[in-house]
């Protein structure tokens, strides 16, 4: 009797799980009509490509925000993560340093901050908000430091070229689609994926079953810092040069993917793809209101709002399942 009603509860639990999917990808669908009906030039492809190099940054960095969140924690620092390790790679470039090996650098560089938030979090004990807070105080600080508030240009050509095309399709967006599988691979095939689940839901009972719980966060936050990485030597390419306030506000759309993609803020639920498609209502929305002339303070307004909503309605899904 016992083994039927949880049976019973598991399958309830999958169908809503589906369902919340279902609803969210309806949502983009119709965000896309309402947009190409009162914006004549958002369904044009050469914007809808646009649109997509546009979230690829922040899509591959939300990968890792999808990992901190799914363990029960946050991370503030990605977007001084992304300008400082853009920062460093085009130094890197100018001081005569070779393109695989200063991207090389970065890659390390971003992982290096990644795990200094898994370090204060899981060995100092500092709450995330705090840790993070701090770390891309600090990061953001550096990068205004190291280059007197000045950008970086005249960067190589193969490096610029790294955000080019491959026919119609731009190269971020593919290396986007890479992190997505990878990362979709890695939660739902791996023993990696299944702790972190197992620790978001119950952090206690993973300790007692022998998980080595600290040692999966400085791996998630490290991971975090190594998408913001990737993340920074796109968006650097793209722009052609670096700048101390690259990727502000970053962590915000980030959050904003993970959220409305149905990834508890609470830890324990949620999934990569789910995200992805979070990060392409987040970058429709964003694209759109530009089309209609929106300023930026009524965006930001807006992203604030999507993310309450999101939360209030994964608290409003979380007392159903437990009635």
């Amino acid at each position: 009797m016992q083994i039927a009603k949880k049976q019973t509860k598991q399958i309830k639990l999958n169908m809503n799980d589906f369902f919340d999917k279902i609803g969210v990808l309806i949502a983009l669908v119709i965000l896309v009509v309402v947009l190409s009906i009162f914006a004549p030039n958002f369904a044009t492809s050469s914007n809808i490509f646009s649109v997509l190099q546009q979230i690829a940054v922040n899509g591959i960095i939300a990968v890792g925000m999808t990992y901190v969140i799914l363990l029960g924690g946050i991370d503030l620092s990605v977007g001084s993560i992304v300008a400082f390790t853009g920062l460093v790679v085009a130094l890197a470039m100018k001081n005569g340093i070779p393109v695989i090996v200063a991207l090389l650098i970065g890659i390390l560089v971003g992982g290096a901050i990644g795990f200094l938030n898994g370090v204060l979090i899981s060995k100092v004990k500092l709450q995330p908000f705090v840790a993070t807070l701090g770390t891309m105080t600090m990061f953001r600080g550096l990068a205004y430091t190291i280059t007197n508030g000045q950008p970086v240009y005249q960067l190589p050509e193969f490096f610029t070229g790294l955000a080019g095309f491959i026919g119609p399709v731009p190269k971020p967006v593919i290396i986007m689609i890479l992190a997505f599988a990878i990362g979709g691979y890695s939660l739902k095939y791996t023993k990696f994926g299944r702790h972190m689940y197992a620790i978001g839901g119950n952090r206690v009972a993973s300790q007692l079953s022998g998980i080595n719980v600290k040692k999966q966060e400085m791996w998630v936050y490290t991971l975090s810092g190594i998408c913001c990485s990737v993340a920074a030597i796109l968006l650097t390419s793209r722009m052609g040069s670096a700048v101390a306030t690259a990727a502000d506000g970053y962590e915000l759309d980030a959050i904003a993917a993970v959220a409305i993609g149905g990834t508890s803020m609470a830890g324990g639920k949620g999934s990569v793809s789910g995200t992805l498609i979070g990060a392409l209502i987040i970058g429709v929305i964003a694209n759109g209101l530009n089309l209609l002339n929106v300023q930026q303070g009524p965006q930001r307004f807006v992203k604030g709002l999507i993310i309450i909503l999101a939360v209030v309605i994964e608290a409003v899904r979380e007392r159903k399942a437990k009635n």
